[in-house]
């Protein structure tokens, strides 16, 4: 005679039309990533495309970025810190509230050093800085 079918697995059922999911468990906040993080990797990876060839030169990125030269020229200058400062920058703490403790501006006058080692105890004092600020 006939018997039962058993059929077993997942069925995935989409929800009724008009109907509101529930929102998936949200994880704690990390905190955002410094600004100066971010564009000094940016400029790592502009300088690569200049490097291979993909954009002819600063001026082409400005156009394709929609910025000013001036602009580029701000955020490549990153380039010139000590390699040992731009893995710092890149490694900087999370921000999880409030505004970042170190900015570009800052970093633009410690770059503008020729000679690293007068770089790192500018740095050093920059962070110190940043430091006694975000502390009171």
């Amino acid at each position: 005679m006939n018997e039962p079918m058993i059929v077993t697995g997942k069925l995935h059922v989409p929800p009724a039309a008009g109907r509101r999911q529930r929102a998936p468990a949200l994880e704690p906040s990390t905190g955002r990533v410094p600004r100066v993080a971010r564009l000094l990797a940016l400029a790592i990876k502009l300088d690569a495309e200049v490097r291979a060839g993909r954009v002819a030169d600063y001026a082409a990125l400005a156009r394709l970025g929609r910025v000013s030269r001036a602009r580029i020229s701000q955020i490549m200058n990153l380039l010139y810190l000590a390699p040992d400062i731009q893995e710092e920058i890149l490694f900087l703490a999370p921000v999880h509230s409030g505004y970042d403790p170190i900015h570009v501006r800052q970093l633009q006058r410690i770059a503008l050093s020729p000679e690293w080692p007068r770089q790192r105890v500018l740095w050093k004092r920059l962070q110190a800085m940043a430091l006694d600020i975000s502390q009171s």
